[in-house]
């Protein structure tokens, strides 16, 4: 046994899980290896530090969204050959090689890879069946609670035209798919969910689109909650029609709202857009007799590099003497 190979039957052994017959291979080595006994020793300090500690499990819906991160970065990865794959494998498994017969690995690695490509594919044909009996069993499934669902993330949104009837389509463990009005507290739960987390600008955009619509018209649209979720899109989206979106939906909070106000003020004075700049000047003009509004204005007025927005600004001073 080489000193590498020693090194990772350490590690392997001081978990408990080494067979019995690598375990005396082991022990024969570092009677005679003094380098790889003083690993050993350094090896159990090390487990016996991190058993003092207690082992926080993560969070599920943490779990699954990095799996689904994981798998679509494995899928942006350019395509390898099948013969790469294999010279891979076997770099990987070398040492392991060195310890047993050649031909008995490569059978071992066959035997695993196929088992493992027919247990995905079992599993595919099995998620394909229960899916398409669910569905024909329920075609339009209610609205449950995503947390017990454990959303990993929003795969699609979809508004039927002239109603508030909404489908949305999400990822827990399994996918699923629920159907509500735009008043449901679950549907909105999604949303909201929806226009913080999705890697789709097109998701991102539906579900901000329609919780701003929500604000427009008057419907319930609370601070903690629809509110939040705007200002968090405004303020951090990267994109211009998400934060376009999000300013028109918070437009009739921001006299009364001061986080609202403080939102505009932010998007006026950082945001990348000079429409989206603009157009916050227009929103904040009925609440211009604020002091930290008012304050905002004169200084982009002056100071500010894009003379469309320094002229905006004094035009909405101007309107206001005693404020000039």
């Amino acid at each position: 046994m080489n000193c590498e190979l020693a090194h990772e039957r350490i590690v392997m052994a001081a978990y408990g899980e080494l067979p019995d017959d690598e375990t005396h291979e082991l022990d024969r080595h570092l009677t005679t290896c003094t380098g790889c006994g003083q690993e050993r020793e350094q090896m159990m300090a090390l487990k016996l530090l991190s058993d003092a500690y207690p082992v926080e499990e993560p969070n599920a819906n943490l779990v699954a969204r990095s799996r689904i991160r994981l798998e679509e970065a494995l899928d942006a990865l350019p395509p390898t050959r099948w013969f790469e794959r294999l010279l891979q494998k076997l770099r990987n498994n070398a040492a392991s090689l060195q310890s047993a017969p050649v031909a008995a690995s490569l059978l071992l690695l066959i035997g695993g890879g196929a088992g493992s490509l027919g247990g995905y594919f079992v599993a595919q044909n099995h998620s394909a069946r229960t899916a398409t009996t669910a569905s024909l069993n329920d075609p339009a499934p209610k609205a449950v609670d995503p947390s017990e669902g454990e959303v990993a993330s929003i795969s699609s949104i979809e508004r039927q035209p002239n109603s508030e009837f909404v489908e949305v389509r999400y990822n827990a463990l399994v996918p699923r798919v629920i159907h509500g009005s735009l008043d449901d507290q679950y549907i909105r739960k999604l949303l909201m969910l929806a226009s913080e987390n999705a890697s789709s600008v097109g998701i991102r955009g539906s579900s901000v689109g329609l919780l701003a619509s929500e604000c427009r018209a008057g419907h319930e649209c609370q601070a903690e909650g629809i509110r939040d979720a705007l200002m968090i899109a405004l303020r951090y989206d990267r994109n211009a029609g998400v934060r376009q979106k999000a300013l028109e939906g918070l437009q009739p909070y921001v006299a009364e709202d001061v986080h609202v106000r403080d939102a505009m003020l932010e998007a006026l004075l950082n945001d990348s857009d000079p429409h989206i700049r603009t157009q916050a000047i227009s929103i904040l003009e009925p609440v211009e007799s604020d002091t930290s509004v008012r304050q905002v204005l004169r200084s982009v007025a002056n100071t500010d590099r894009n003379p469309r927005i320094r002229l905006a600004s004094r035009q909405v001073l101007s309107r206001v003497p005693e404020f000039q």
